[in-house]
């Protein structure tokens, strides 16, 4: 069992930046791929970027690609999503997820085990 915590969320205008953290506790953090995801309102759960169990890989989005950036820190157990240049449709409830699976990165939620309730960011313009 995983438990994830994010934080970091909050408002703020168009081009400017956030940073999103995920505290993991429970089994060892080094042996899941981790995500994250986010929802708008009155949209579908989308994937936005993933990064394998050492940090060597990552994948992103097209939408975030060149301006988001996701990173872990194994002796934290906390992995993070840099966001910059945001924009009002990054607006959006972020989630951070788990997966504990064979491939390196995956973006498929179902894949994902365990998630964590969630941080609003909101971008105005």
């Amino acid at each position: 069992q995983v438990q994830l915590v994010e934080s970091g969320g909050g408002s703020v205008q168009a081009g400017g930046s956030l940073r999103l953290s995920c505290a993991a506790s429970g089994r060892t953090f080094s042996g899941y791929v981790m995500g994250w995801f986010r929802q708008a309102p009155g949209k579908e759960r989308e994937f936005v970027a993933t990064i394998s169990r050492g940090g060597g890989s990552t994948y992103y989005a097209d939408s975030v690609k060149g301006r988001f950036t996701i990173s872990r820190d194994n002796a934290k157990n906390t992995v993070y999503l840099q966001m910059n240049s945001l924009k009002p449709e990054d607006t959006a409830v972020y989630y951070c997820a788990a997966a504990a699976m064979g491939t390196v990165v995956t973006v498929n939620a179902y894949e994902y085990s365990y998630w964590g309730q969630g941080t609003q960011v909101t971008v105005s313009s």
